[in-house]
């Protein structure tokens, strides 16, 4: 359930300084093999596609908080024009120091597997500048990637945009009253069926328009694949719940929340990419699953981490509605790629 706290309106000290992600020092994540052999993470500018990347068994991410520009963005431009600053409070970089955007670079793992990878640079707290590599989808130790493409002037990246999507535009959801109705023509109030508690009455709807490229590219459903009449479109990270009675002796439960990437298998499950795509975001009292093309997908959960990561065009109506909102994850069990391969593949010989 979401829990309201004693006060009903927000004071400023509850409001996030900045923008909260979690970033990897540049030794972390150094160059394993290839032209740039040896290197901690290189500038966009400088690295080359071909070089394969590994994340030190050992390495940690960090939490940097940013304050950037009013939009949320930041733009890789001119040494001399910052893309933001070091948020008050941040556990990593110096509070007040600039931080720039050096670009982009693309990486893929031997599964397929894409991550975005932004270069930042801040003034270091002994002098020079410190490289900070930021994934905008989980970066795995243990794991070889390989550098598919670079741009040292991506243009504006909405930082924030990394955990905003949901359902893509034109996806039908199922009404209390047994009617099915596109996600865009929601609003709050309307009457949603849940599988856990019924019919529950939309709280918020959020909606983002994306380049539909790497980290951000849909994942379709194909029409029968899990009984769903239309194509299912998501954002990669997106839940979808499904029941596996076999899974028990593996993951422990039947009941499992497994995201829409990891389901992909390139002929009945597709990563969509090109064009531009709009995720819309639904909120009720609890982080419910609720059904989407007859499958069974969960809502936004919503919690003062995903607060810090939403565009504040959205956060803030969010934050202003519900003071203090703390959602319990639903039950199913979040499983990894590995996990979902074994049980739709079957274990390795």
């Amino acid at each position: 359930m979401i829990r309201h706290p004693a006060r009903t309106t927000p004071t400023p000290a509850d409001a996030p300084p900045g923008v909260a992600v979690r970033v990897f020092a540049a030794a972390d994540l150094r160059v394993d093999s290839g032209a740039n052999a040896g290197d901690a993470l290189p500038l966009p500018a400088d690295s080359i596609d071909g070089d394969y990347y590994r994340l030190a068994d050992a390495a940690r991410a960090g939490s940097l908080t940013l304050a950037l520009a009013p939009d949320n963005s930041a733009t890789a431009a001119a040494p001399d024009a910052p893309a933001g600053h070091v948020a008050r409070g941040s556990e990593t970089g110096t509070a007040g120091a600039p931080v720039w955007l050096r670009g982009r670079i693309s990486l893929m793992a031997p599964d397929g597997d894409m991550v975005e990878l932004l270069v930042l640079e801040s003034p270091g707290p002994e002098g020079g500048m410190a490289r900070l590599a930021l994934p905008l989808s989980p970066l795995a130790g243990q794991r070889i990637y390989t550098q598919i493409g670079a741009d040292a002037c991506p243009g504006p990246i909405r930082l924030t945009d990394m955990v905003a999507g949901a359902f893509a535009t034109g996806t039908h959801i199922a009404m209390a009253d047994g009617s099915q109705m596109p996600v865009e023509a929601l609003a709050p109030g309307m009457a949603v069926i849940t599988r856990d508690h019924g019919a529950q009455p939309l709280r918020w709807v959020g909606s983002v328009r994306l380049r539909a490229q790497g980290a951000f590219a849909p994942v379709a459903v194909m029409p029968g694949v899990m009984g769903n009449p239309r194509a299912l479109v998501v954002s990669p990270h997106h839940r979808l719940f499904l029941y596996r009675r076999d899974a028990r002796a593996l993951a422990g439960a039947a009941e499992l929340l497994v995201q829409a990437r990891h389901l992909a298998d390139g002929q009945t499950i597709l990563r969509r990419e090109g064009g531009f795509v709009t995720y819309h975001s639904l909120v009720f009292d609890r982080h419910e699953v609720i059904y989407a093309e007859g499958m069974p997908c969960e809502s936004l959960l919503v919690c003062p981490a995903t607060l810090t990561r939403l565009p504040e065009d959205l956060a803030e109506p969010l934050r202003a509605q519900f003071p203090g909102l703390d959602q319990a994850r639903h039950t199913g069990l979040d499983v990894a790629r590995e996990i979902v391969s074994v049980l739709r593949d079957g274990p390795a010989p």
